[in-house]
């Protein structure tokens, strides 16, 4: 049976509940996990201050572990706050995007360390954004004039059909230059060419000197088919759309209302 070295978790519909909250019982079994030398890493779409109260709760600030912020566009080690790889998006990209935007009737943003950068007026999904990110919104109708400095990517808001129905035109018009991909039915991530959670893994995994077959990666949504994918053991929650269900070793009994990673901590640790 392997022996599992590294747990790799996405936050909302995984490790946290409904209620955007870590359970006392999920906490601690990672914790305990934690105690006996096995890595933990946070792998989400999330702007890293959206992610770092979670890292906190995890005990990530003594741990050492580290976070994946950006669908990966970033990995940070917790307890030095130092960002160990970056990837960043073409710097003609952002005013296209805006563009498109503003063509097909959708909200953009993007992100600084200190806001959520708005090219399009605010709206309840963005809201969302916001209240997951713990961070201000700052709107500028001269989004593509504003954003002259390097981002880890950008966001599509809007209503679940438009995403889906936009989602692979943007996909054909910038496979060059991006990976476009939904993290929820409501936003429509951008980020840089070959950036998601498998690929920043695959850094992570070098710099811990972990083989991918010792990673158990622990996901719901779309963005997190890749590393269920890529890892040793990919798990699907009971919750998970189908689509992740598909790939994965194992799905999960409890849904993660009720624990379900603290079930596959159990299981395979």
């Amino acid at each position: 049976m392997t022996r599992y070295r590294l747990l790799v978790l996405d936050i909302d519909g995984t490790v946290t509940n409904s209620q955007k909250e870590v359970t006392e019982r999920t906490r601690k079994a990672i914790l305990q996990l934690e105690e006996k030398g096995v890595r933990v890493a946070i792998a989400s779409g999330r702007h890293p201050r959206g992610v770092l109260p979670i890292a906190r709760t995890l005990n990530f600030h003594q741990s050492g572990n580290f976070i994946l912020a950006y669908n990966g566009a970033k990995i940070i080690n917790v307890r030095q706050n130092t960002c160990v790889f970056e990837r960043t998006l073409p710097s003609y990209l952002p005013v296209r995007l805006w563009q498109d935007a503003k063509k097909y009737g959708l909200g953009i943003l993007t992100y600084t360390e200190d806001e959520l950068i708005a090219g399009t007026k605010p709206d309840s999904y963005m809201a969302l954004e916001l209240r997951i990110s713990h961070i201000p919104i700052a709107y500028h109708e001269d989004f593509g004039r504003f954003v002259n400095f390097p981002v880890n990517g950008c966001l599509f808001t809007g209503l679940p059909e438009d995403i889906e129905a936009i989602e692979p035109v943007l996909s054909h018009r910038y496979f060059h230059e991006t990976q476009i991909f939904r993290s929820e039915p409501c936003f429509l991530e951008v980020v840089p060419k070959n950036v998601d959670k498998a690929y920043s893994l695959k850094h992570l995994l070098e710099i811990l000197g972990i083989g991918r077959e010792e990673m158990v990666c622990c996901g719901d949504s779309f963005n997190d088919i890749s590393m269920l994918r890529y890892a040793g053991l990919g798990v699907a929650m009971a919750n998970a759309r189908e689509q992740v269900k598909d790939v994965a070793n194992y799905i999960t009994e409890r849904d993660n209302d009720h624990d379900g990673v603290a079930e596959v901590i159990e299981r395979f640790f």
